[in-house]
């Protein structure tokens, strides 16, 4: 294998240089606003523990349009409120940059590549990192791979990226190209991707996402003790049916939703999450959207809940997804209906599946009436906390023909992910 310099990486790790030491991730998320659930943000989380991290705010795959009225002047908004943060040590070991720069950057002229490339180094080198892993979960970050000029590249293809809505389809498939040429390690989390493309890449690797277990199953656990639960929802009666994360376009599908919810009026559904669908999509009585709340908070509307949902589209991103959630919502203990794809063949029992809003609406009715054991479900994820995933990220970067870290040759003790919080 070569790095972006052209040189062995078995050089660079045992004799021009010690490897990495520490890593550049071009978040697919902005720490600011977005779910902290996300794959990337977790895995430098956890990562932080053995090596300096600078999380990038997404760079941003599309670039917002006027057309899409208040939608557009939130999403300015929310940028430049990140924007103004600039450089941030969140944690220890764990810092966050909020660059400078317009959205669709990957599209964007020598200057402006210029311009974030040189922020970024300059703020890894406030961080004490000079020889990076580039860790890129935002497709356009391709782009500046030579202007950093990192140790080692890894691409986190935890999605369709061409796939989501708004993005320009040729040039987000021509960067996801030269990422699966270029990068050192390809990773990704649904099994049906990584079968399809783990072939077209230098080195690939399967790390499905984890789950913060000790967070949502004690939210469960106390909920079911004592009945805690958030303050708006302790009047709202029972049964509850929850939905948590993004509503938008290009995975939750209204119509689906709207009629199972028409179906089961004596049923209250919780939305919690930032919606984008156009203003005044539901104003169904037992419907109550109440937006995003902190990822802290969420298990604690999870488990307020009687069943869970995931009411996604057909699509091509659907089909390749494994999202975060099912492994959330299992911890939290509650049985889940969901519309199916790829990855819930490896989830047997432990999900209902339905594809029409009948079947939806009554596999619910079922869930109510006969749900499994909390314990049951929690059994499934007990062992997937994110350290064991980010562990396993480790020993694949490690196993890069050599690459390695000053450290990563010395026995790796089995909490040497721990970090206050980060659960199992």
């Amino acid at each position: 294998m070569t790095g972006s310099s052209g040189h062995s990486l078995q050089t660079l790790g045992q004799v021009d240089a010690p490897g990495f030491d520490g890593i550049i991730c071009f978040g697919g998320v902005d720490w600011w606003y977005h779910n902290r659930g996300h794959y990337d943000l977790q895995m430098m989380r956890e990562l932080s523990a053995r090596v300096p991290i600078l999380y990038v705010n997404s760079i941003g795959m599309r670039t917002p349009k006027v057309s899409e009225g208040a939608m557009f002047a939130k999403r300015v908004l929310r940028k430049l409120g990140s924007i103004g943060h600039g450089l941030v040590e969140v944690r220890p070991n764990f810092n966050v940059l909020s660059p400078l720069v317009l959205p669709g950057v990957g599209g964007a002229g020598p200057a402006m590549k210029r311009l974030l490339a040189h922020q970024v180094r300059s703020a890894a080198r406030r961080c004490g990192i000079r020889r990076p892993l580039l860790w890129i979960a935002c497709p356009p970050a391709a782009g500046l791979i030579d202007a950093i000029d990192p140790v080692a590249v890894v691409y986190q293809r935890t999605d369709r990226f061409e796939s989501f809505s708004g993005v320009n389809v040729e040039q987000i498939i021509g960067f996801d190209k030269m990422l699966k040429q270029r990068a050192d390690l390809v990773l990704f989390c649904a099994r049906n991707l990584y079968e399809a493309e783990g072939a077209d890449c230098r080195r690939s690797a399967f790390v499905d996402h984890g789950v913060d277990f000790d967070l949502f199953s004690q939210a469960g656990i106390r909920f079911d003790d004592h009945g805690a639960q958030p303050t708006d929802l302790q009047g709202l009666a029972r049964p509850r049916v929850g939905f948590v994360g993004g509503i938008d376009s290009h995975t939750f599908d209204p119509r689906l939703f709207l009629e199972v919810a028409r179906r089961l009026t004596h049923v209250q559904f919780v939305l919690i999450g930032s919606c984008s669908l156009p203003r005044g999509w539901c104003e169904l009585p037992n419907v109550h959207l109440l937006g995003q709340r902190p990822y802290d908070e969420v298990a604690g509307y999870m488990a307020a809940c009687d069943v869970l949902i995931m009411p996604w589209n057909q699509s091509d991103w659907i089909e390749a997804c494994n999202p975060v959630k099912l492994k959330e919502y299992l911890a939290v203990g509650r049985p889940i209906v969901s519309t199916p794809f790829p990855e819930l063949a490896h989830y047997g029992e432990h999900v209902l599946q339905a594809r029409t809003g009948a079947q939806f609406a009554a596999g619910i009715v079922r869930s109510l009436a006969a749900p499994p054991a909390a314990a049951f479900q929690r059994e499934r994820v007990a062992s997937q906390g994110w350290r064991v995933k980010a562990r396993e990220a480790w020993m694949a970067i490690v196993d890069s023909d050599g690459l390695a870290t000053d450290a990563s040759r010395l026995p790796l003790p089995a909490n040497v992910f721990s970090f206050p919080g980060a659960g199992q």
